[in-house]
């Protein structure tokens, strides 16, 4: 008998540094330890009640399929719901140029598969959303990185992206705010990076998932630029949204792209086709969420702030922690006293406890594209209410010391 052989791209697909470590977390807390899950951002605010009374109040007789591009009453209504940006004189976005997706991540992954061909490269900037890598791979596209640094803020400088391009990159990849760095592009940067992409002929996918968790210094309201109001650019833009984050409901899993090149969106399209059909009773309260009273956000917002602030506060007061203060989402890049984050983040789960308790960290080093670097680096979710936050600082404080002693005794 022949055994069937599996396809190097399975056997080489990169794990998530998000989530590789969760048999350990599984195992911490079968031993009876509690875990704060600080590696992977799962929002713990109440997802809005207009779209928990949506799926509640769902009542047909059959789940039907929806249209393979999404419900054409909600992209109408999410196409309006984008004139609450600042377009700056930019023509408002159309229904027809909106495709609803299983997620942001598929967004990500048509997004690719319309402007790249096996073999065609992706740039992004390091440290930088490690699943896009893993939708890269899948495709059999390469991945090209520019890396930012944390003395710096984790800034994504236009003329480092100039300088990276090659003559296979195809598309650039910008998530702002960022995750994992929470590093937000000024719009002055947006356009650079827009007159670069006009010159090369390459794609930027504008991964605006986190657009509204901006922090102002008054504390208003504020949104990320976005790619939709930059002149000129209606060719190359490609942007990708998700309610995920922006309502507390990962587990919805309704995304979309948004595109005003008819090309980009027809592809799109017939990708979708492919899959048949977005979830049919989420987007029912995706739609339903488009109604949420702007308190709510403002509200998480101001949360969100609040965590950040403790958390950095907390951070500092450990010796030998270096963390830039991010502007946007709720992530940040913490670099340890460690030479192997990892190997920390491990011990933390195998080993380590304070009075019952300990830390997940999502080890940084995999949201790298270039060996070596992030290998001190942890990223940090504060989803956590303020208290859980101070409690994990002192944990991860507690840990650190363990670990050091550890060391110096061989």
């Amino acid at each position: 008998m022949v055994q069937p052989r599996l396809a190097e791209r399975g056997q080489t697909a990169p794990a998530s540094p998000i989530r590789r470590l969760r048999p350990f977390a599984v195992q911490a807390e079968r031993r009876g330890v509690h875990v704060h899950h600080l590696n992977i951002g799962q929002p713990d605010l109440p997802t809005p009640q207009v779209m928990l009374d949506a799926y509640r109040g769902f009542d047909a007789d059959v789940v039907a399929y929806s249209p393979s591009e999404g419900h054409d009453a909600y992209r109408e209504d999410l196409a309006a719901s984008y004139a609450e940006l600042d377009l700056h004189g930019q023509a408002p976005v159309r229904a027809d140029q909106i495709v609803v997706t299983t997620g942001g991540s598929e967004a990500l992954i048509f997004a690719i598969a319309a402007v790249c061909d096996p073999g065609d490269q992706l740039l992004v900037a390091e440290p930088y959303y490690t699943n896009y890598r893993g939708m890269a791979h899948i495709l059999g596209v390469g991945v090209t990185a520019l890396t930012t640094h944390v003395d710096q803020g984790f800034r994504i400088d236009p003329a480092a992206v100039e300088a990276a391009l090659t003559a296979q990159t195809r598309a650039f990849v910008l998530t702002s705010p960022g995750n994992p760095t929470g590093a937000v592009v000024a719009r002055e940067d947006l356009l650079a990076i827009a007159d670069i992409c006009r010159e090369r002929g390459i794609f930027l996918i504008a991964d605006e998932v986190y657009r509204d968790f901006v922090y102002t210094e008054d504390g208003s309201l504020d949104h990320a630029a976005t790619a939709l109001g930059l002149p000129d650019f209606d060719e190359h833009a490609i942007v990708i949204d998700s309610v995920s984050k922006r309502y507390s409901a990962c587990g919805a899993r309704i995304g979309c792209l948004i595109s005003r090149n008819p090309a980009v969106v027809a592809a799109a399209i017939r990708f979708a086709q492919a899959r048949l059909s977005p979830p049919t009773v989420d987007q029912l309260a995706a739609h339903a969420a488009l109604s949420t009273p702007r308190r709510w956000l403002r509200e998480a917002i101001t949360t969100y702030r609040l965590r950040r602030d403790a958390l950095i506060a907390g951070l500092r007061t450990i010796e030998g922690v270096q963390v830039p203060t991010p502007r946007g989402a709720f992530y940040l890049i913490a670099d340890l006293p460690v030479t192997d984050a990892e190997a920390f983040a491990t011990f933390l789960l195998r080993e380590f406890e304070l009075d019952g308790e300990t830390v997940m960290l999502a080890p940084a080093e995999g949201f790298y594209a270039s060996p070596g670097l992030g290998r001190s680096q942890v990223r940090i979710a504060y989803v956590l209410d303020v208290p859980k936050l101070e409690r994990c600082v002192e944990i991860l404080r507690a840990g650190l010391a363990a670990w050091q002693a550890r060391a110096s005794h061989g």
